[in-house]
């Protein structure tokens, strides 16, 4: 049996005996088998001696079991590492950051304890998964929507934790800025409400989010400092009418205006829902290209996206243009009353006439909901507030150094919402892209997710081959200098380059990870939580090895 670090096979044996008395012997989980649904099945370090692999799990039912379990492990200092549903693909799964800890899976807890339409939120266990409430609110028929993020299979609690992103309106895209209220179960076993919450009988606790006090729901963030058992949400309300609305202009260096026009306008909130960049020259976005398919590139384009060199901008703008085609083209999420929306997009487009040879189409403005039949049909409904795992769908994996690729590890560094920004990260990583042949589209643009930067998420590939993921590691790491060198910082990672990305995150000889890990020692002196993840350990936990 694998043992938690520091931790006698004797005290791990009592432990996991007064484990099995809190939740029933079905519940605790020590067996091979079933420990192979608690790996990374995207771990870049399978099979090796650094894998980090569970020594066991257990699942609770309830905060109060929870609590029990807790305390339970401070007594004998058996690390614990709490998970929603596990289904966190790309940036750790269901593993712990620490080999030897014990899974807290809080599958079982997944009730929707409160839902208002009124005051559109909802107050939700863990285990609830995006399906789960999209089918609740369907059930009562609520004129609620829920932003989702691809694919829809993961829990709204884990998922807002870990700074997962959605698709809809600019105040729900960011899953953890849209919760409102936490029930946080402390590493001594105590149970704490964030905000209103902390007042008995509070009667505002998902509608006021800075309660009285200093305002903590920051902190548990990644569940450094205590598992989250409840959180709210605020909820989109179900807009009347939705349309897209795209928009092309045609030549490269057009991007630098667009995106401050673009900007400009998502200041003043005239854009609200997501748009999205891509470049006509790569290809058609129909659904032959989402399921799979090849995208249709003209040939003359083709060659000079496939150049080994590297794609030059201003043969592709020439060729671009000589095949009819724009440069650049957003598409837009339009949401409200039609009139609503049509004002909107004629905002956008007298904004954007700015730019010679923009051009604007307003597709249909269409009443929701949507026919089932048409929302079939779409390759991605979670602009419609729709789960759905149909990125899954996209075709089959590649196979890179001759191995074949079984998943994906993400970078995903934050960079400057600006078209210079675009340019250079776009150029810098597609070099190293080219550098060692990886994987992916010939040109990889920026995302708009967030409201006043771009994400530049890039997948690298896993496989089962430890010669090949060592490679991808030493890329990994080659990536995150370059981009440290110019600023940009990884907003998320995955266990395995925990201590690389804090590490980058330096300033004033670390005073961030001195602080955090000051308070680490405070609330958490036996090192029990959620050991290593995001970087953060008690100092004695550090000192021990």
């Amino acid at each position: 049996m694998n043992v938690p670090p520091h931790v006698s096979p004797a005290d791990f044996a009592a432990a996991l005996r007064a484990f099995a008395e809190v939740v029933g012997a079905d519940w605790l989980f020590t067996s091979d088998e079933d420990l192979e649904l608690y790996r990374d099945s995207y771990s870049v370090l399978w099979g090796e001696a650094d894998e980090p692999r569970a020594a066991a799990a257990v699942a609770p039912a309830s905060a109060e079991e929870v609590a029990a379990l807790v305390r339970i492990a401070n007594r004998y200092r058996i690390p614990v590492y709490p998970i929603s549903t596990g289904k966190n693909l790309g940036y750790g799964g269901a593993a712990p950051a620490v080999a030897g800890s014990v899974v807290l899976d809080l599958k079982r807890m997944n009730r929707v304890i409160e839902i208002d339409e009124r005051n559109g939120y909802v107050v939700v266990e863990p285990g609830v998964s995006y399906f789960d409430l999209y089918n609740y609110i369907q059930e009562k028929g609520l004129k609620l929507w829920i932003d989702c993020p691809s694919p829809g299979w993961g829990s709204l609690i884990g998922n807002a934790l870990d700074g997962g992103v959605g698709v809809t309106l600019a105040p729900y895209r960011n899953h953890f800025d849209a919760q409102c209220g936490m029930e946080v179960v402390l590493p001594d076993g105590r149970v704490l409400r964030t905000g209103m919450g902390a007042m008995p009988g509070a009667k505002t606790w998902q509608q006021f989010r800075p309660g009285f006090g200093p305002r903590i729901d920051g902190l548990f963030k990644q569940s450094n400092f205590g598992v989250v058992t409840k959180m709210g949400f605020w909820l989109m309300p179900q807009p009347e009418s939705h349309a897209t609305g795209v928009l092309t202009v045609p030549r490269f260096h057009d991007i630098i205006p667009l995106v401050d026009i673009i900007g400009r306008l998502e200041q003043g909130k005239i854009v609200q829902g997501l748009w999205t960049l891509s470049s006509p020259t790569t290809g058609t976005r129909g659904d032959a290209a989402h399921f799979g398919g090849p995208p249709a590139i003209d040939p003359a384009i083709r060659v000079i996206l496939e150049d080994p060199a590297g794609a030059d901008m201003t043969k592709l703008e020439a060729a671009a243009q000589a095949a009819g085609l724009p440069f650049w083209s957003c598409e837009f999420q339009l949401y409200g009353p039609a009139r609503f929306i049509e004002a909107q997009w004629e905002c956008i487009r007298e904004a954007v006439s700015a730019i010679p040879g923009a051009q604007f189409t307003l597709n249909p403005v269409r009443a929701l909901p949507l026919p089932a039949e048409d929302v079939a049909r779409m390759f991605d409904p979670g602009p419609l507030g729709i789960p759905s795992l149909r990125t899954f769908s996209l075709g089959p994996m590649y196979t890179y150094e001759d191995q074949e690729v079984v998943g994906h590890i993400f970078f995903s560094p934050v960079i400057p919402r600006t078209g210079e920004a675009a340019i250079e990260a776009m150029d810098v990583f597609a070099r190293i892209g080219r550098k060692y042949k990886l994987p992916g589209p010939p040109l990889q643009f920026p995302s708009a997710i967030f409201e006043r930067a771009f994400l530049f998420a890039m997948g690298l590939p896993v496989t089962r081959s430890p010669e090949v993921n060592a490679k991808v590691r030493a890329i990994f790491r080659e990536l995150v200098a370059v981009a440290a060198e110019r600023g940009w910082g990884e907003y998320r990672t995955a266990p395995a380059f925990y201590e690389l990305i804090m590490g980058t995150y330096s300033y004033n000889d670390h005073a961030l990870r001195d602080f955090l890990e000051t308070i680490k020692d405070a609330v958490d002196p036996n090192g029990i939580m959620s050991v290593g993840r995001y970087a953060i350990r008690a100092r004695a936990a550090k000192a021990a090895g």
